[in-house]
């Protein structure tokens, strides 16, 4: 038996999640299967469409309750979003799930053509995205996605935060009748949001209000930026969090905004520092005549460092620890 993956919350993080009441969900994975579950049973149109991931797309139970409405296609990713693109062509909403790293790379030229240029509503999951696959190494690493995607026309990008922004990414990727991308990764979440947050595809949540660095952050990245501004808080310094749910189309506003009104931005994203969230946030202040103090945090242009998703995290200073330390030096 292999051992459990490490923590991603020290001690230390876990102390200031209790201090902020932060309760632990589950896999923002596990809310997509339950939540696309849910749908299908409603709406028989809806269809999943797997390669070879019903198990780790979590969707072993979808498979059970609703035999007729999910199609495997084996390790066949071309074939998976070609398929979802004729089924959505056909009036059915498809969702293709598959590993990022591979539904992003291998049939890149697909969701190009299939789905985007062919501008068919078809939903695609990129699951265990990111380094959520830890030791398994740069194969299974999804560390381009963000950056290909936006380079590619009528697809918007989802990253979801935790267990609310997943629930609601799927419901509204449902209704979409465009191509939507969702990231996902394994780790259970901390919740983030309060009961009244509301949800829209385009707009970044404000997490946390502060004036000397915004935090602006995607996906399992956000709850650290969260627990760093908890810790700034202790030292005076006051951290705005900007949850980025949807890299593309960018909330503009909102990340002007911030750099406006901050004396610094730090950006942090479970992604290559080239072409994600950082770059499109420069990008934006820079277009809009804002200059202040910047530092994208995510993963550098290296070979890659092997080990749990935890491990990586710490090691490229996506902790608690690493994004307080960041704030600190930047505003000095």
């Amino acid at each position: 038996m292999s051992a459990p993956a490490p923590s991603m919350y020290s001690p230390a993080a876990k102390a200031v999640a209790d201090r902020l009441g932060l309760k632990m969900g589950r896999a923002n994975l596990d809310e997509f299967a339950a939540t696309l579950q849910e749908l299908a049973k409603a709406n028989p149109n809806i269809i999943a469409v797997t390669s070879d991931s019903r198990g780790s797309g979590k969707l072993s139970a979808f498979a059970q309750a609703l035999p007729k409405q999910i199609v495997e296609v084996g390790i066949a990713e071309q074939n998976l979003v070609g398929i979802a693109a004729g089924l959505a062509a056909s009036g059915k909403k498809a969702f293709a799930v598959s590993p990022g790293s591979f539904l992003t790379a291998r049939a890149l030229e697909q969701i190009k053509n299939d789905v985007c240029y062919s501008d068919v509503p078809a939903v695609l999951i990129g699951i265990s995205s990111g380094v959520s696959y830890g030791a398994l190494g740069t194969t299974h690493h999804s560390l381009h996605d963000l950056a290909v995607l936006r380079a590619i026309n009528n697809i918007s990008i989802i990253v979801p935060a935790d267990n609310f922004e997943s629930r609601q990414a799927i419901l509204a990727a449902a209704r979409a009748t465009k191509p939507v991308f969702v990231r996902l990764g394994k780790a259970a979440m901390y919740g983030l949001h309060k009961p009244e947050t509301t949800f829209e595809v385009g707009r970044a949540i404000t997490l946390r209000e502060g004036n000397d660095v915004a935090f602006v952050a995607t996906g399992e990245a956000v709850v650290h930026t969260f627990l760093a501004a908890g810790q700034l808080a202790k030292r005076d310094i006051q951290a705005r969090v900007l949850s980025v749910h949807t890299v593309k189309p960018l909330d503009a506003e909102a990340v002007v905004k911030a750099g406006r009104e901050c004396r610094a931005i730090v950006t942090v994203e479970e992604h290559m520092v080239h072409g994600g969230l950082g770059e499109a946030v420069a990008a934006t202040l820079l277009h809009a005549g804002v200059l202040k103090p910047f530092r994208i945090v995510g993963i550098p242009d290296e070979e890659t460092v092997p080990g749990a998703q935890a491990d990586i995290f710490r090691h490229y200073g996506i902790s608690m620890e690493g994004l307080t330390e960041t704030a600190t030096k930047l505003l000095k």
